[in-house]
């Protein structure tokens, strides 16, 4: 779209380029709606998602797990991100050109800022411009949080996730403060491409929302790659010095000290709302920081939604992406869809083999008042699953949690080979309410992953009376 003027009517206007937002914006132009899109970076084109979260770092995953003992790390490690980096300025090519390729949509980069509810001032490469929007769209994402400890913040090696993955030169020793998916995710992938690589986690222990048992696979699984897990660490200060940083935690009341050439900090992420000016526009926020919204994802202006991790909601591109299918309900649908209408939402931790989960774990479902049977077996004894021998991937468990009244699925916790994939097909018959004695007789492909359920389902290790 060619508009030449320094003040632009739009129908939508969409700060920020994530995946909910830009779903919106090709939509309603498809439909002749006039569309303003503002991304304040141009390495941003496309969102976290295709530049620098999910596609850059399961693509890591997948070099890291092509490694042979005798490729060198640094070559190896090297070649991997040119050619993760070249797939990323692809997507992020495409992005661009197939929004502001469209008649009636524009693509505009630089800061926005709100200058009442419903005008914006952007600042850019190409000077000012005023854009004022029937609807806006908040889509602007997270950053990371920054842990307040001494020496952190000015440290020459600190990293965040972004700057970590576009860094061609591989850091010999890898330091990561925080133990949630992000820091298991990155450490799996750096250890693999051969860092040395320490987790400091200040809780007791990782994984706590899920049950023992799954916990203790994966944390066997991770040490045995050479990770070192260190939980209930009070990480102190943080120390540079000529050949390294040194990381100074306490545990168990006792200093210790750990030394890395590179500090990953994954301690959470926050709403990117700073700049906006969101009290010129009458936009309330949460005590966390997010754009407070309704079911319906509009703010304190009914005329402004927000979508993805902006909104405090889950930070997953897929959950952004149902957040653009409530939003488009709103705008030309029937408006009854909302954020509670969401079931069984299934999460991937991406380390190796990948753990899937979806709904309630063996404890929370007896929490819940459930009266459970619990199916599970390691991955190495399901007879009819093949698979994890043939691509030699046999470490891993899969755990069912069933309601015995009622014979549905609750939940599942899936460590396995291809557990990404299965995930969903467990949350879908979880969603349309498809028993366990379903699942497990129906007829799958062979060799295949989702063939496990035959076996699995079946084997029944404790049922409460």
């Amino acid at each position: 779209m060619n508009i030449d003027t320094d003040v632009v009517q739009a129908d939508v206007l969409v700060i920020g380029f994530g995946k909910g937002g830009k779903t919106v914006a090709a939509k309603m132009g498809e439909l002749g709606k006039t569309v303003v899109l503002v991304e304040r970076s141009p390495h941003m084109y496309g969102g976290t998602c295709p530049n620098v979260g999910c596609v850059p770092t399961k693509a890591l995953v997948h070099h890291a797990n092509k490694r042979r003992p005798e490729d060198s790390l640094q070559d190896w490690y090297e070649r991997s991100v040119g050619e993760v980096q070249a797939l990323t300025s692809l997507f992020r090519a495409g992005n661009y050109d197939g929004l502001n390729g469209m008649d009636t949509v524009r693509v505009v980069t630089g800061q926005a800022r709100f200058e009442d509810p419903h005008t914006v001032s952007v600042q850019g490469p190409d000077g000012p411009l005023t854009i004022r929007g029937e609807t806006i769209l908040i889509n602007t994402g997270s950053e990371p949080i920054v842990p307040d400890v001494p020496g952190l913040q000015n440290s020459s090696r600190l990293v965040t996730s972004t700057q970590l993955i576009e860094n061609s030169t591989l850091p010999p020793r890898l330091g990561i403060i925080g133990g949630g998916y992000l820091g298991l995710e990155f450490a799996s992938i750096y250890r693999r491409f051969g860092s040395e690589v320490t987790v400091f986690e200040a809780a007791d222990d990782i994984l706590r929302r899920e049950d023992d048992d799954v916990a203790d696979a994966v944390k066997t699984i991770l040490t045995e790659e050479g990770i070192t897990l260190v939980t209930g660490a009070h990480v102190l200060e943080v120390d540079d010095g000529p050949d390294g940083t040194t990381i100074v935690h306490e545990q168990d009341g006792t200093k210790h000290s750990i030394d890395a050439d590179a500090v990953l900090v994954a301690a959470g992420r926050r709403p990117v709302v700073a700049d906006l000016n969101l009290e010129a526009a009458g936009v309330r926020r949460t005590d966390r920081g997010a754009v407070e919204v309704d079911a319906f994802l509009r703010s304190s202006q009914p005329h402004i939604f927000a979508l993805g991790d902006v909104n405090g909601g889950p930070q997953f591109t897929y959950i952004s992406l149902d957040d653009s299918r409530i939003v488009l309900d709103q705008l030309i649908g029937d408006g009854t869809r909302t954020t509670q209408d969401r079931v069984a939402v299934p999460h991937t931790l991406f380390i190796t083999p990948p753990l899937g989960t979806v709904g309630l774990t063996e404890e929370e479902a007896r929490a819940a008042g459930h009266r459970v049977k619990i199916a599970s077996q390691p991955v190495a004894e399901i007879i009819a699953m093949p698979r994890a021998y043939v691509v030699e991937e046999t470490r891993g468990m899969m755990k069912f949690v069933i309601d015995v009244a009622t014979d549905e699925i609750l939940g599942a916790a899936l460590l396995s080979t291809d557990a990404q994939e299965l995930v969903n097909t467990v949350a879908l018959a979880m969603r349309h309410r498809i028993t366990a004695s379903e699942l497990r007789n129906s007829v799958y492909t062979h060799p295949s992953s989702t063939e496990a359920f035959n076996d699995v389902l079946g084997t029944v290790v404790r049922t409460d009376r």
